[in-house]
């Protein structure tokens, strides 16, 4: 007997949770249920801040798919073209292999990379956070920077290395400006030279405020923690150019930089574009059954998904993490319905809030849309991540148990260089050929850094965006 064959395309919230979903669902003997993704892992999103600055190992929020989806074959590689019509996909695997997959019905869950704008420089000099090669190529940088400061007698250019330049104040931007001054603090500790020189840090965006996507008082409790750390907040500020000495604002003012976080939010993966099928806001459009019209045996959901919010009908749902699993799992129970099992269902959701960790016992959340701050902040998030990550719990809490009872890590691996995380990437997940000889390349000029949760929002639903 010939089994019916579903295709998902993407290992991110939405395609695990539509991974996971099905197999709950269909009878194995009589589906195939493939997962195409470029690692044999899931990416926790919301946590690379942590990984970036040195409180979590990144093994521990990546959880493996053939590990956690027994009933799911993965395919290792990426989708480069979707034929609808023919139902069949192309992909590559990472060893430059090609192959093909024919399907019966196939969910598009490709996610989202980093948002660009046409700023000079930018794609050259900043580096984002969606994914483990850029946390720790940012790990390592920063850790590069204050030792490189140390060894500089030129005051000018202690100043510029010890100088960090975060645009985006939403979750990851927020984030990562939050935990930038306690590991910049830990590596300057050890070098007496930087005794008395100061540690900069930057955090820019457009909006009044931190965190304009939250409600006033948690903006409130998270610039006030980072205002406590030292954080130079600008808001209604961005940058009009990068160069390798250092970012123009938009206020006109040049700051010497080495570092520049780029954190202003994600773009669906390209992929989306090129399967010319109708788009709103580069998401492609499907119905209230999360089916790609014309074609009712394709499906797209999370951050890949044009979903009207039945909250707002006026509007495309956020690309967040609660919106992406839900969405993830609305578009499994659907391609079941059109299997035979169950009833189709159209998507609602209740916008369960939002947890924002600001790191050492500090944090901003609204569970339930209960404002919270300072320990039950804490807790809270803490709480949430951990109910939200499919695996590794145990590993993720006694990796924050060893951050509070030990000294972060603080040595350079030098594994990712600069040029294996251009921020301009289809695959953030996966480093990049070095595009120059080693001999040729000066990381001493390189930026660092990521709203991506998706804007990496990490939303108490559930969990992607991202990061979100």
């Amino acid at each position: 007997m010939t089994r019916t064959r579903v295709v998902i395309v993407g290992g991110g919230f939405a395609g695990y949770h539509a991974a996971r979903q099905l197999t709950k669902t269909v009878d194995h003997g009589e589906v195939d249920i493939v997962l195409v993704n470029p690692t044999d892992y899931f990416l926790y999103v919301p946590l690379l801040p942590e990984v970036g600055s040195g409180v979590v190992d990144p093994r521990s929020i990546t959880i493996s798919l053939p590990g956690t989806l027994p009933n799911v074959r993965l395919v290792l590689g990426e989708v480069t073209t979707v034929d609808p019509d023919g139902q069949k996909l192309s992909y590559e695997d990472p060893e430059g292999n090609t192959g093909s997959l024919s399907f019966d019905r196939l969910v598009l869950a490709a996610g989202s990379v980093n948002k660009l704008l046409p700023i000079p420089g930018v794609a050259k000099h900043g580096h984002g956070f969606r994914g483990v090669p850029e946390a720790l190529y940012f790990r390592d940088h920063v850790t590069r920077q204050i030792e490189l400061a140390a060894m500089t007698d030129d005051q000018r250019e202690r100043d510029a290395r010890c100088t960090f330049v975060v645009v985006g104040a939403g979750y990851t931007g927020t984030e990562v400006a939050a935990q930038g001054p306690l590991l910049t603090e830990t590596l300057a500790a050890r070098h007496p030279e930087l005794r008395d020189q100061p540690m900069r840090w930057k955090l820019l965006d457009l909006a009044p405020r931190v965190l304009p996507e939250l409600d006033e008082r948690l903006s409130r409790t998270a610039d006030a923690v980072l205002r406590e750390r030292g954080v130079e907040i600008l808001t209604e500020t961005s940058i009009t150019e990068s160069t390798e000495d250092g970012v123009t604002l938009s206020t006109d003012e040049f700051v010497p930089t080495r570092s520049l976080v780029w954190c202003v939010g994600v773009r669906p993966d390209p992929l989306v574009e090129s399967l010319g099928l109708e788009t709103e806001q580069g998401r492609l459009v499907v119905d209230e059954h999360l089916s790609v019209p014309p074609y009712p045996r394709v499906f797209a959901c999370g951050d890949a998904a044009a979903v009207t919010d039945p909250s707002h009908p006026d509007r495309l749902t956020p690309m967040t993490a609660q919106h992406a699993v839900r969405q993830g799992k609305l578009a499994a129970r659907n391609v079941a319905a059109s299997l035979g099992l169950g009833t189709f269902a159209s998507y609602r959701h209740r916008d369960l809030g939002f947890v924002v960790d600001l790191g050492a016992g500090k944090a901003a959340a609204n569970p339930l849309h209960i404002p919270l701050s300072g320990l039950p902040a804490k807790v809270a998030t803490r709480g949430y991540h951990l109910a939200a990550m499919p695996a590794n719990r145990l590993r993720v809490a006694t990796d924050w148990a060893l951050e509070a009872a030990t000294t972060r890590p603080r040595v350079q691996l030098g594994l990712v260089r600069s040029g294996s995380v251009p921020l301009d990437t289809a695959s953030p997940e996966l480093p990049q050929p070095r595009p120059e000889p080693a001999s040729a390349e000066s990381d001493a000029s390189a930026g660092a850094g990521s709203d991506s949760r998706s804007d990496s929002g990490t939303d108490v639903g559930t969990g992607d965006e991202a990061r979100r």
